[in-house]
């Protein structure tokens, strides 16, 4: 498309097909992710293995997109969103349907943990991309819509999973749960690019200088026979065989002469400039770690999805060996979670769009009430008390809304997705680490209050060290500066990059 064209989509038109396409694919693909609380029991009756080791399912499907997510970018930018989302539509129903066949728990960590987490990952950078490529000024809504698919997918799909594990075992949901996310595809399929991926780019472009040199060569005068006839005769007095003569005719033409050339030069070039990228990228990295702010808040972010995350997978457990819950609830703990995270993107979103709120202090507020509702945890007596702490629980972790903005007013605009990376790596390793901690706790104590006290110390820490980190006393006396105005922008490149 021309770039009137692609204004003209902007804001509208079949933007809004993409919008309901991409909460679609939010929903289909992180509904059972988002809701695996309620699998977790499952598991653990099937296969009759330690928390610990069953917990790295929950925890990898979660967080390995994080921290695949520049492979994931990368897929997106080479290829597009509408193949990408096809291909992960095959990967996340093709991972649930091999669950349903697990023997074992390790062969589970790959199909489910690795191969769905691998594909919403996908989803989510495809998804997001698109969005931003069809809107501009109302950008921010457009994907306000399509996150709140993976909540209210946890939300629907929590109680969804509970009714088919009754009626058709944990196998027979998971293959009907995979067969529903095969409609992923079909949502790909709307997805119609504004704008070219670079792999049609190089592959067309490829094609052209091909077509060019077969034109070289039309052009070539042929060589007459007598001569050639000439040069034989002569190579053989001479004693030369045949393969010397075709070598020395591929020397002495210019065509395959420049042709090498060029070749060698062109990787030369690309290792210099890939030379020159990444060491601008290790420089401009060893940078912002100097940022005291920026480091509080990677130690932030990592010991807050340590200790945060598990009550999402672990609730559903803690109900049940508690003796609060049999399993039959019709609004499950892992539902109540994610329609509340739901509502605390949204909430959160709001209220950081305030002048006078500090989207900092803000998520660092967000950060100590999911601590404090972790330690209240243990003492729960009854269901209605884990419903509330889970309902307080998933509206702070909606903080996740805020975390751009508090990205860009600690390192700014133009390196935010660079510093967005880097703080994803560091929340993946958090989520792939927290629940199989907590877990290993609960195998070592037999019991839930030291695994969920581990997990409000670690995130009460984070919450302090950052709040500490933050304080402007800190600083020496300067100028106050205005919160830079966030300029829309049709960077595709850089929207893939951040997602």
């Amino acid at each position: 498309m021309t770039n009137q064209s692609s204004a003209k989509a902007l804001d509208g038109g079949w933007g809004w097909v993409i919008v309901v396409a991409s909460f679609l694919c939010q929903f289909l693909a992180y509904g059972s992710p988002m809701s695996v609380g309620v699998l977790y029991p499952e598991w653990l009756d099937t296969f009759r293995q330690g928390k610990g080791m069953t917990a790295w399912v929950g925890s990898l499907v979660s967080g390995i997109g994080l921290i695949a997510s520049p492979i994931c970018s990368a897929c997106v930018i080479n290829f597009g969103a509408r193949p990408v989302t096809v291909f992960s539509g095959v990967m996340v129903s093709g991972g649930l349907m091999l669950s349903a066949f697990a023997p074992n728990v390790q062969f589970l960590i790959f199909s489910y943990g690795t191969v769905v987490g691998m594909g919403c990952g996908l989803v989510y950078a495809a998804t997001v991309t698109i969005t931003c490529q069809y809107f501009d000024k109302r950008r921010g809504l457009a994907l306000g819509i399509i996150t709140t698919g993976a909540s209210v997918g946890g939300f629907i799909c929590a109680t969804f999973q509970q009714v088919l594990v009754e009626l058709y075992g944990l196998e027979g949901c998971l293959l009907i749960m995979g067969a529903l996310t095969l409609n992923i595809m079909a949502c790909g399929g709307l997805m119609r690019p504004l704008n070219f991926p670079e792999y049609f780019l190089k592959q067309k472009a490829a094609l052209e200088r091909t077509t060019e040199q077969k034109d070289i060569h039309r052009e070539k005068p042929p060589i007459k026979e007598e001569s050639i006839n000439k040069n034989t005769l002569s190579s053989v007095e001479k004693g030369l065989t045949v393969s010397d003569l075709l070598m020395s005719s591929d020397t002495n033409d210019p065509l395959s002469y420049e042709k090498n050339f060029l070749g060698s030069s062109s990787l030369v070039k690309t290792i210099k400039n890939n030379k020159h990228t990444y060491s601008k990228y290790i420089a401009t990295t060893a940078e912002m770690l100097q940022d005291r702010v920026f480091v509080a808040l990677c130690m932030a972010i990592f010991l807050f999805d340590i200790g945060a995350f598990p009550p999402v997978l672990f609730m559903e457990d803690v109900a049940r060996s508690s003796g609060h819950s049999d399993g039959t609830c019709l609004v499950p703990l892992v539902s109540i979670v994610a329609i509340m995270a739901g509502v605390g993107k949204l909430v959160l979103g709001i209220l950081t769009d305030l002048k006078f709120v500090n989207s900092l202090y803000l998520y660092t507020f967000t950060i100590l009430g999911s601590g404090i509702a972790l330690l209240i945890t243990p003492i729960a007596n009854n269901y209605a008390a884990l419903a509330v702490l889970s309902g307080v629980l998933g509206f702070f972790s909606g903080n996740w809304s805020i975390f751009p903005y508090v990205t860009t007013k600690i390192v700014g605009m133009d390196r935010l997705t660079h510093a967005y990376g880097i703080l994803m790596f560091f929340g993946g390793f958090g989520i792939v680490l927290g629940p199989p901690v907590v877990g290993w706790i609960y195998d070592c104590t037999e019991s839930y209050d030291l695994a969920f006290f581990f997990s409000g110390a670690c995130v009460l820490l984070a919450g302090f060290s950052l709040l500490l980190a933050a304080l402007p006393c800190w600083d020496k006396p300067k100028k106050d500066h205005p919160r830079p105005d966030i300029k829309y922008t049709n960077n595709c490149d850089k929207v893939a990059s951040v997602a």
